[in-house]
């Protein structure tokens, strides 16, 4: 397989499905966020200690390339392929880890700002592209692109889960959370 095909060097990429489009395109910026967000992803698993959070990274990782699939196929022109929708069972078993994770935690009760260990910085970078990413969905789905209401939620919850790692990161590498002081 040629890594380099000189199609795109007009500006202009294939959807799934052999649809060509301008790489400016809101669903581009969609599925390139996500994409960005594994990587980011990637990254961040290099500074986890814990083999389970290690695993579902990794798992969210293959989750991400559904959302990026599902946002990179035109439904308009062509059926998403079964793998490529996002499962209620996806957005839950998100929900069910910020549970766990979150009845670890001191509560909080203020403004945590990015940073801490490496992990957890890293993790609040994941967050912050997912959010964009978020945000980039929305934008398809307000210039009229059919947006399946389970891939913003999973987007949504996603960045959730990011936060409570963040800080779970923190307390497991006994890092203080920085938290922000108005006006000082």
């Amino acid at each position: 397989m040629n890594i380099y095909t000189r199609t795109g060097d007009q500006g202009q990429t294939s959807l799934v499905g052999g649809q060509r489009v301008s790489k400016t395109c809101a669903r581009l910026e969609s599925y390139g966020t996500i994409d960005e967000l594994c990587s980011h992803i990637g990254l961040l698993i290099t500074y986890c200690a814990s083999e389970h959070d290690i695993q579902f990274l990794t798992d969210i990782q293959g989750q991400l390339f559904v959302v990026g699939g599902y946002l990179a196929t035109d439904n308009t022109q062509k059926d998403v392929r079964p793998g490529n929708i996002v499962t209620e069972d996806m957005v839950t078993g998100l929900e069910q880890e910020i549970d766990a994770i979150n009845a670890t935690l001191p509560p909080f009760r203020c403004f945590i700002l990015p940073g801490g260990c490496r992990g957890a910085a890293q993790c609040h970078v994941c967050r912050t592209v997912c959010r964009r990413a978020e945000r980039r969905i929305l934008t398809l789905a307000e210039e009229g692109a059919e947006v399946a209401p389970l891939v913003i939620s999973y987007v949504n919850r996603l960045s959730d889960y990011l936060f409570v790692l963040a800080r779970k990161l923190n307390i497991d590498e006994k890092h203080t959370e920085n938290i922000w002081q108005r006006n000082k």
